[in-house]
């Protein structure tokens, strides 16, 4: 099926990026939503979630 694991630590990443990619898309959502709704960006966690799920993920390395 073409299926790879590649494990990683916090000390040695060896993932093809793809974990780093999407907590820095995440981080960078959270971190609007944090400009844009103040304190209360914990309820528009479900939002985040939606916009992340539903946005266009290219596959391979970049």
């Amino acid at each position: 099926m073409g299926t790879r694991l590649d494990f990683s630590t916090a000390f040695h990443p060896q993932t093809d990026g793809q974990s780093e990619r999407t907590i820095q898309t995440i981080e960078d959502m959270l971190r609007m939503c944090v400009l844009d709704f103040g304190g209360s960006w914990r309820q528009h966690l479900p939002l985040v979630e939606f916009a992340y799920n539903n946005s266009y993920h290219p596959l391979g390395p970049h």
